[in-house]
């Protein structure tokens, strides 16, 4: 299809040219077992470290203190079952807020007992009522995002990483929605993310792990990685994806103030255009890039589903999808409406010509979603 516009790069990013360039070259170079101790070996194991280090310098972590995963969300998995297997002495109870990923709820429900804690209409916690549950008896681990990977809201870590350390319960931050786009928290006792939001190639995560964090795998322990990765490393998706955020962060500040003055018009358009819309998340202290309406009388699925006719490609966390049959729980948490939400979000490729016929094109959208239900 010609004139296509992807407006969904919270949900994954194009691969880098960055990462193209260096994934190509790594496949001639990264292939051999880095654990071997022959030339082949030692050149792939130079590959790896060289990569460890511009991650770890971007994470704000020392490279023994990082490791790779095949996902985003296996480091998730990862970090909150090994870390609050660790602390079952001091209890199995897992603080996270009831807007985190689907992979938080999933892994503290299975880590232990997950104590849930609200948030108010913009998508942010409050910071006592958090900093009270993180100093409840029984409390093995907290879990906290930088920011909202729905909504855009950002949430207040640093202050919560304070509350923790002064409970002495090691918090675990997901920074998958930032990492790439700007500086991360510097106080935590884990930290996960994932390559394909920032440009690398899918099935890349990293997990962060602050020396002095005792962590209790569910798994036989192997030497490699610590028994954190076990196997064989994608050496060169591993070397693309560190070249996708070397890169990526060299163009970052000039693409948030290029996102943000283009999803600040794009919200002022569309409130004005579109009648009974409600825009989420903060207006203000979020992230430059994504932008979340719903719509009443109209289906989420409907709508991105007329959009992708029209050559957008956008996402809906509202709409009952075939697999889970439930509509978004952070716009649940939030109070919002979660029926005929979208939720757009710009990427490195995205221009403002986009953003601006897609702002022409939804009112006249909607209207036609309405008549055909009789309104």
């Amino acid at each position: 299809m010609t004139n296509r516009s992807y407006l969904d790069a919270a949900s994954s990013e194009s691969l880098h040219p960055a990462a193209r360039e260096i994934l190509l070259a790594a496949l001639d170079s990264g292939w051999a077992d880095p654990a071997r101790l022959h030339h082949e070996g030692r050149t792939a194991r130079l590959l790896w470290d060289n990569a460890r280090e511009v991650v770890a310098d971007a994470v704000g972590c020392r490279p023994d203190e990082l490791f790779f995963t095949s996902s985003g969300t296996t480091a998730i998995h990862t970090g909150v079952t090994a870390a609050a297997a660790a602390r079952r002495r001091t209890g199995d109870r897992v603080v996270h807020s009831a807007v985190e990923h689907s992979a938080v709820l999933h892994a503290a429900a299975v880590a232990g007992a997950g104590v849930e804690v609200g948030v108010d209409a913009l998508g942010r916690i409050d910071t006592e009522v958090y900093g009270a549950a993180v100093a409840a008896p029984g409390v093995a681990l907290a879990v906290l995002q930088s920011a909202n990977h729905e909504v855009g809201t950002r949430q207040p870590v640093t202050e919560i990483a304070t509350a923790c350390a002064d409970a002495g319960v090691p918090l675990l931050v997901d920074a998958a929605a930032t990492l790439g786009r700007e500086d991360l928290p510097a106080r935590w006792s884990l930290l996960t993310a994932s390559a394909h939001k920032w440009g690398g190639p899918a099935g890349v995560g990293l997990l962060a792990v602050r020396k002095g964090v005792r962590l209790l795998p569910r798994w036989p322990l192997e030497e490699r990685e610590q028994g954190l990765a076990p196997g064989h490393p994608d050496i060169p998706a591993v070397l693309a994806s560190a070249a996708a955020l070397q890169a990526r962060r060299t163009e970052a500040k000039e693409l948030d103030t290029r996102h943000r003055a283009w999803i600040g018009e794009l919200r002022n358009r569309l409130m004005a255009d579109v009648s009974d819309i409600e825009v989420v998340g903060d207006p203000d202290d979020r992230l430059p890039h994504i932008l979340t309406f719903s719509c009443l009388y109209v289906d989420g699925e409907a709508l991105v589903t007329a959009l992708d006719a029209e050559g957008f490609a956008v996402s809906s966390g509202s709409a009952c999808t075939a697999s889970t049959l439930r509509p978004s729980h952070v716009l649940a948490a939030m109070g919002a409406l979660t029926h005929g939400n979208v939720r757009v979000s710009l990427g490195r490729e995205s221009t403002y010509d986009e953003v601006d016929r897609f702002a022409r094109v939804v009112p006249g959208i909607v209207r036609d979603i309405r008549a055909q239900v009789g309104l």
